[in-house]
């Protein structure tokens, strides 16, 4: 497995670990109302559409060289 698609990989899981504690913790806000899970949902979306960003601007970036 080359580095470019073991990091693709990675920034994808990433991706979907960011985005499944974001919507736990704003779950779990509305929940108990305690704002501290508010700013770990609100911090972990940021995080996955920064993560979105970065993940696209490699495969730009890296678009000519081979997965493998």
């Amino acid at each position: 497995m080359s580095l470019k698609a073991f990091h693709i990989i990675f920034v994808t899981i990433s991706m979907l670990l960011a985005g499944a504690f974001g919507v736990w913790a704003i779950v779990k806000y509305r929940s108990n109302g305690d704002v501290g899970l508010l700013a770990a949902g609100v911090i972990s979306g940021l995080l996955f559409v920064a993560l979105g960003g970065y993940g696209r601007w490699f495969l730009r970036k890296l678009k000519n060289e081979r997965y493998l």
